[in-house]
């Protein structure tokens, strides 16, 4: 323990002096803020508390001073492509915008919430340069997402995209229905050709090892509603290599006049949301945008939160976020070495 001698400024009044060895007002040394900046890297808020001796508070007060001088030292760049995704930090009640840089793949911001206004926001504190850079912005069809988008972005139309990914879950979700409803109906019948077949409509036919692969190819050369379904759910995933913008539009197009005639009500459905949403898809063809970096992201960002067991308070959750996955420099400037374990 060193108590930090303290002097009378005549503009400040009484201040300590400044040391070479710790931050202001941190009470910890720099290199010792280090080495717990590096252990957060690598296990819980508990383990590092338990084994530095800490408090929980004294590491979550490191841990925020952290991401403070990452964020102030984080340079104003211009970013082409982001990705705009939500997730949740408190069970099945709280959701969190995670805005993300998909070329570098590193959270930009945490917004409160999924509406629109937090988003807005987060494109109006962009300098106008860097706001007139973005080409790309990829995301679910999340109609608060698209409004923000849409009243912010130079030119929405070209530049929000929604890929593969999501497009592949609607017609996932509407095969699955398909399969449901007509199982339900086999049942009754007493016939139990569908049972445990979920997974083989779900999953591409190169992930099937070969006993799954022949079930599949037995139940898909029946006549069921589910087979057609599932026909016309992997036909368009041969619709992501074209080229041009209207090639792109002609292909969905004729994809979409087939599952609208199918008459199978979910394929129906998901055609009809397919369509609303076609120029977006289009855009993602053309400009070759995954969803790679955002579900990397995704990912990572729940695996922050079971190693915290969930957050219940907003800011501290979007600490911890921007501590792992902002690419900020974090640690004190007054360190002369850390470590890197």
């Amino acid at each position: 323990m060193v108590d930090v001698p303290r002097v009378t400024c005549p503009t400040h009044g009484v201040i300590q002096v400044r040391v070479p060895w710790a931050e202001p007002g941190s009470g910890f040394t720099a290199l010792f803020e280090a080495i717990v900046i590096d252990w957060l890297h690598e296990t819980s808020f508990a383990a590092v508390a338990r084994r530095m001796r800490l408090t929980w508070d004294e590491v979550d007060g490191i841990q925020g001073r952290a991401v403070d001088r990452g964020l102030e030292r984080r340079k104003s760049t211009e970013v082409q492509r982001i990705g705009v995704d939500e997730t949740s930090f408190k069970k099945r009640h709280k959701y969190a915008t995670i805005v993300s840089d998909i070329d570098d793949v590193r959270v930009l911001e945490v917004l409160k919430g999924r509406e629109s206004a937090p988003l807005e926001a987060f494109y109006d504190n962009m300098p106008l340069r860097h706001l007139m850079s973005i080409k790309v912005v990829a995301m679910d069809m999340c109609p608060p997402f698209i409004s923000a988008t849409a009243n912010c972005v130079p030119d929405p139309h070209t530049a929000i995209a929604f890929d593969r990914f999501h497009v592949a879950k609607i017609l996932n979700d509407a095969v699955n229905n398909v399969r449901k409803q007509e199982h339900r109906e086999l049942l009754e019948a007493g016939d139990k050709r569908l049972k445990g077949s979920r997974f083989l409509w779900l999953r591409s036919p190169e992930s099937l090892d070969a006993d799954k692969l022949a079930q599949l190819n037995r139940l898909k050369s029946s006549d069921l509603q589910v087979s057609r379904a599932w026909a016309i759910k992997e036909t368009a995933r041969d619709l992501w290599t074209f080229e041009t913008r209207q090639g792109a539009n002609q292909g969905w197009k004729k994809w979409l006049g087939w599952a609208q005639r199918s008459q199978i009500k979910p394929i129906v459905e998901a055609a009809g949301t397919i369509r609303r949403h076609l120029w977006g898809i289009v855009n993602a063809i053309v400009t070759k945008t995954t969803s790679g970096a955002v579900e990397s992201i995704n990912a990572r960002i729940q695996k922050i939160k079971k190693m915290a067991c969930g957050y219940r308070n907003f800011e501290r959750f979007r600490r911890a976020i921007l501590f792992h996955l902002g690419g900020l420099d974090l640690y004190p400037t007054l360190t002369p070495t850390h470590t890197t374990s």
